[in-house]
């Protein structure tokens, strides 16, 4: 996953052509990037998913061709973070040319932005996708007529399947090797026109190296559109001061005649010829079927919306407890039965009985059953049930269903999908928080996401209390979390300056998911996890059973008792296995399940000798709400600045040490 500006000059000068991918939001050209590359980009049935560009490679009739994935976006502007992303990367790539995967569902917004590509001077080929989804709505595209009148090849597709993307790939290196390509000039109205035919003369005159090698008519329109970029490189000219001065009187006489700014106007007017082409174009064979508004109807009106959230929450994570238990009970018996007792034997042969051969197996040994009972099958699990939430578009209803509920905590809808993403993993979730407008907006969503339970954390839970103490507190965890992550959004937005924005989201239609599309997103999502999450694993194990056998345990643990023995009412050690799942949240249990193997041998119960069912409760709780993860923090600082990174750190450190002691309390007045 690659946005810098050095990652981006690097591919457009090794790359012999260059293909940029750009669409709206949930077009499938994400589904087309993978088919290409290969390359696992995670793709989804709801907005705000992809806010970096991907570069990869592929070979296509034995030639190299760089392929660049942009965000989503509805324009290339600078008026959010996607538009600004999208934007960067295609001036400062250079693409040889730009693939803009449309959508033929909805063919009048989808064409504002390959509009708007044309008047920059790229180079374009369209990918006319999800041609079936129309064909069964009824709609026929006529794409012959369609790239006539754009001047540009059109090919239909449907990326999911793969259909028509050879053919995409050779209009494409056609029009990249093309002399002198083909394509149409959108007109405007007449005003519009004169005023960017008399900028682009005045431009052209000054013989001047315009920004990014654009051609003068495209920089004009830059110019009237009141683009900051374009403004500031005219300043820096002998004649930018009078360059300026006639694009912002032609700007005035245009918003004079039309009674609105010129940028607007020029905005409008392109969406009205991508309306007036989509007409030209479609036909509808027959009236579209009604089943998409019911659908819509029933996710999202409160009155049948919130019951059906709440039976699809009930169905996740009784299907996460149950099938999470299943795969972690087979591995580790299979484990501690095929591969453990000659492991053991090897080490002692090789070591012998004493500590280095004792810490060697903390790490082969009991690191690696401790990564099959809790991140492997509880994590893959819940990729598999976050992958088919995904392809059916179900959180896009989610979104639209929570945003009363979101406003209250200074928030919209569109802010539920980051949340949503937390449940997989945060760094991407606060990554997913660019789509929001305003940086009080951004921290109060990172805050929110750092207390989503993601896939690790909630491996812990289901691997620790759903297993050891009942399926009810694993869930009453949750409902605790979502309380104090309510309380703290309430009390952020009292405290934060600025105030809510409201919400407009385009609203996407369920699909049927792709079964091996659902498959292919798990297990990439899974093998990063496992990638990144098992050598961690093992080191933490073996410098866990290196302190352990060498005595050094107890020089860490004394200094934590009067916190976590005394407030927390947790064994002092367990504190230790706290403070390396600040490395990754699932390695507190694995390595705690490490140190009840060390002690007490394998077994099913294992972690009910070390703790009591009040302890593990109470330390899911406190690794639930603390900083999630050295990688969360890393890219909070990224996104919001070390400051912000810090603050958050601190209030979830103190938030999960307060819950933590109450719970503790609570508990021993229970029992």
């Amino acid at each position: 996953m690659l946005s810098c500006h050095g990652e981006i000059a690097r591919w457009k000068r090794e790359m012999p052509t260059g293909l940029a991918l750009a669409g709206n939001p949930n077009v499938g050209k994400s589904s087309v990037f993978n088919r290409l590359t290969g390359m696992g980009v995670v793709t989804a049935n709801y907005p705000g998913k992809t806010v970096e560009v991907h570069l990869a490679t592929t070979r296509f009739k034995d030639e190299e061709i760089g392929v660049m994935d942009l965000p989503g976006t509805y324009a290339i502007g600078s008026t959010s973070e996607d538009q600004w992303v999208a934007r960067r990367a295609l001036l400062d790539g250079g693409p040889d040319v730009v693939c803009v995967v449309v959508d033929a569902t909805r063919l009048e917004r989808n064409l504002f932005l390959p509009l708007q590509l044309l008047d920059l001077g790229f180079r374009l080929v369209i990918a006319l996708n999800l041609v079936d989804e129309a064909w069964r709505e009824g709609l026929r595209i006529d794409a012959r007529r369609l790239a006539r009148l754009l001047g540009v090849p059109v090919v239909p597709t449907v990326a999911i399947r793969g259909q028509g993307l050879d053919q995409l790939v050779e209009a494409a290196l056609a029009e990249a090797r093309a002399a002198a390509p083909r394509r149409a000039t959108p007109r405007y109205g007449r005003d519009v026109e004169e005023a960017v035919a008399a900028l682009a003369e005045r431009l052209a005159a000054a013989d001047v190296a315009l920004p990014w090698g654009l051609p003068p008519r495209a920089v004009a329109l830059l110019l009237l559109e009141e683009d900051d970029e374009t403004r500031a490189w005219a300043r820096d000219l002998p004649a930018g001061e009078r360059i300026l001065a006639d694009a912002e009187a032609a700007a005035e006489r245009i918003a004079a005649g039309h009674d609105e700014p010129a940028p607007i106007r020029i905005a409008r007017e392109r969406h009205g010829l991508a309306g007036e082409i989509a007409e030209k174009v479609k036909t509808r064979v027959c009236a579209p079927s009604a089943r998409q508004d019911r659908f819509w109807r029933l996710t999202t009106a409160p009155a049948t919306g919130f019951p059906l959230l709440a039976a699809v929450l009930v169905g996740l994570f009784a299907t996460l407890f149950w099938m999470g238990d299943y795969l972690s009970t087979l591995l580790t018996a299979l484990w501690e039965a095929w591969a453990s007792p000659g492991i053991r034997a090897a080490v002692r042969l090789a070591l012998g009985e004493g500590a280095a051969g004792r810490s060697l197996l903390w790490g082969v040994d009991a690191g690696v059953n401790a990564a099959l009972a809790v991140g492997i099958p509880y994590v893959l699990t819940f990729y598999l049930i976050l992958s088919v939430l995904e392809d059916t578009g179900y959180l896009n209803a989610v979104a639209f269903l929570t945003d009363p509920f979101m406003h209250r905590l200074g928030l919209h809808g569109r802010a539920a999908i980051p949340l949503v993403a937390g449940a997989g993993c945060n760094v991407p979730a606060i990554m997913g928080t660019r789509v929001l407008a305003t940086m009080r907006e951004r921290v109060l969503a990172s805050t929110l996401v750092c207390l989503m339970p993601c896939s690790a954390r909630t491996a812990v839970i289901a691997g620790a209390v759903a297993r050891y103490v009942g399926w009810a507190p694993a869930v009453a965890i949750y409902l605790i979390v979502a309380g104090l992550g309510f309380g703290a959004g309430l009390g952020l937005n009292r405290v934060l300056p600025g105030r809510s924005t409201g919400l407009v989201m385009e609203m996407f239609p369920f699909r049927r998911p792709s079964v091996l599309g659902m498959l292919r997103q798990t297990w990439h999502r899974f093998k990063g996890f496992v990638c990144v999450a098992t050598p961690v694993v093992l080191a933490g194990s073996l410098a866990l059973g290196v302190i352990y056998e060498t005595g050094l345990v107890w020089a860490f643990t004394v200094p934590l008792r009067p916190l976590v023995e005394g407030w927390l009412g947790l064994p002092a050690v367990a504190g230790l296995t706290l403070i390396f799942a600040v490395l990754r949240k699932e390695l507190a249990l694995q390595l705690l399940i490490t140190l009840a193997i060390a002690q007490y041998g394998t077994g099913a119960d294992d972690l009910l000798r070390f703790m009591d069912r009040g302890q593990i409760f109470t330390y899911a709780l406190v690794n639930t709400l603390y900083i999630p993860c050295i990688a969360t923090v890393a890219v909070l600082a990224r996104e919001l600045g070390w400051r912000r990174a810090l603050l958050i750190s601190a209030f979830t450190i103190a938030l999960a040490l307060l819950a933590g002691g109450v719970a503790h309390r609570l508990i021993a007045l229970m029992a």
